[in-house]
């Protein structure tokens, strides 16, 4: 059996066409994402995230470590701004809201859901 007909379950290396992958609408306004990696169970994902200008994400607890890198624009929160081509990364457990004045397209990393409180 080789890589081609192997079932996608037996592979090692899984290699998403980011392009094909659609965009979906979250629930907040003017935010949406295209899931790369999603594991149910346990809550982790990978997702690329555009956010259009103004888009601001309600107050949310990360549940566990959350990292993100800006690929375009810039996105803020109280602590300060992450602009295109830097990281940033949460504690479990900090809470905060984020928006973005000009818009924003970043690779997100969730080792578990966040919270929200609206």
């Amino acid at each position: 059996m080789n890589a081609e007909t192997m079932p996608m379950a037996l592979r090692d290396s899984t290699y998403v066409d980011v392009a094909s992958v659609p965009w979906q609408p979250t629930r907040f306004p003017g935010i949406d994402w295209k899931i790369l990696m999603e594991n149910k169970d346990t809550g982790m994902s990978t997702v690329l995230m555009r956010w259009a200008p103004g888009a601001r994400l309600p107050q949310h607890e990360h549940v566990a470590v959350e990292q993100t890198f800006v690929l375009a624009g810039s996105f803020a929160d109280h602590d300060g701004v992450c602009s295109a081509g830097n990281y940033v990364w949460r504690r479990p457990g900090s809470r905060h809201d984020a928006w973005t004045d000009e818009g924003c397209l970043m690779l997100a990393f969730f080792l578990k859901p966040n919270t929200f409180f609206d």
